[in-house]
């Protein structure tokens, strides 16, 4: 009996720290939260913003404002540079809210975190192939979308650097004797970026690429 009533007692305890925490929680309206979240995204406190815009979407998932929340809780974690986050609140927005006049943005804005993550040349070259998917599905989809012509200008700076990316490998290739592994690059090159740089010293580089494979 005694157990008993100690386990109730513990119940009780934890039931109402969890009431009491909840109802401290809850004090705040769905007004009160975006214009909290607004507030803090507007001063440049991200961290702040997402916390009142998670809240808001939490506690009043049928508010007029939660929609927004959803689409602000991806733009904080864009500004935070935590762009896996943020890919994620764009895909989600976009699955849930297909039809919503937001979505040319959120295509562009999934695009342009691939985009910052762009490294030189010799790096991993997945942002730039991420970022060309996302924007041209954007054009596609929405070529009179105002973000579609930021996205063909995104789209020449990615394909520039997969261009420079795929020498920098053919070059490795040359400097290591590789050559039928660097001709095979050299070729890619000319064949998918024949107006860049890069495919102009492809070509320069070919036949004597083709020459040394032979020899092997």
């Amino acid at each position: 009996m005694k157990t008993l009533l100690l386990f109730i007692t513990i119940i009780v305890l934890f039931t109402g720290c969890s009431l009491f925490e909840s109802s401290q929680e809850m004090e705040k309206n769905a007004e009160e939260l975006i214009y909290d979240g607004s507030s803090a995204f507007a001063e440049g406190d991200y961290k702040d913003a997402v916390k009142a815009y998670t809240d808001l979407k939490d506690w009043y998932p049928f508010s007029k404002y939660a929609i927004l929340a959803e689409l602000k809780i991806a733009d904080s974690h864009f500004h935070l540079e935590e762009y896996e986050e943020a890919i994620m609140g764009y895909e989600e927005f976009e699955k849930m809210h297909p039809k919503n006049e937001a979505v040319p943005y959120v295509i562009y804005q999934a695009g342009l975190c691939w985009f910052k993550q762009i490294d030189t040349v010799e790096r991993d070259s997945s942002p730039a192939k991420n970022s060309i998917t996302q924007f041209t599905r954007l054009i596609d989809q929405f070529p009179e979308s105002e973000y579609a012509k930021k996205a063909e200008k995104n789209i020449k700076e990615c394909v520039a650097n997969l261009s420079g990316h795929e020498l920098y490998v053919a070059n490795f290739y040359m400097k290591t004797k590789q050559y039928k592994a660097a001709l095979k690059r050299y070729e890619y090159i000319v064949e998918h970026y024949p107006d860049s740089k890069e495919s102009r010293e492809a070509l320069n580089r070919i036949s004597k690429c083709r020459t040394l494979a032979d020899k092997k």
